[in-house]
């Protein structure tokens, strides 16, 4: 008796904990997401609120790096939705979305240098969130 309640609590806390970095991943992804829109707004609306470096190597139109944002933000808020719902496809979509940030963040330091760093250590998080779950562990975070 006293092996199957703690089998019981260790099931429970493993579904917790699942559930937990669920949750995590959704709202972080949701985040970047928005504050990715908010970015290609400015980028598409008044890019010269942005660094223009000179004789950097990925040289870009700020015009279009906005609506490149723009689109991966909106991507994003919507695979966090179908992660607040626990879908695989948005597990999945999740960390290529996240990668995606992360690219885009990247070639984009130069315009706009220690928010492309907080983009890429959100999306850092949000892979590291929805690997760690593993398959086996079912779970309905709302």
């Amino acid at each position: 008796m006293t092996a199957t309640h703690h089998t019981t609590r260790t099931s429970s806390a493993k579904q917790g904990w699942a559930a937990g970095t669920m949750v995590f991943a959704a709202v972080m992804l949701m985040l970047a997401g928005v504050l990715d829109i908010f970015r290609g707004i400015m980028g598409i609306a008044k890019d010269d609120v942005f660094v223009n470096t000179r004789n950097y190597v990925f040289q870009f139109d700020l015009t279009s790096w906005g609506w490149i944002h723009l689109a991966l933000g909106a991507i994003a808020v919507v695979v966090s939705l179908g992660l607040f719902r626990a879908a695989t496809w948005a597990r999945v979509t999740g960390v290529g979305i996240a990668g995606l940030v992360i690219i885009a963040n990247f070639l984009s330091l130069p315009y706009y240098p220690v928010w492309s760093v907080v983009m890429i250590g959100f999306s850092a998080f949000v892979i590291w969130a929805l690997c760690v779950v593993r398959r086996d562990d079912s779970f309905e975070p709302f």
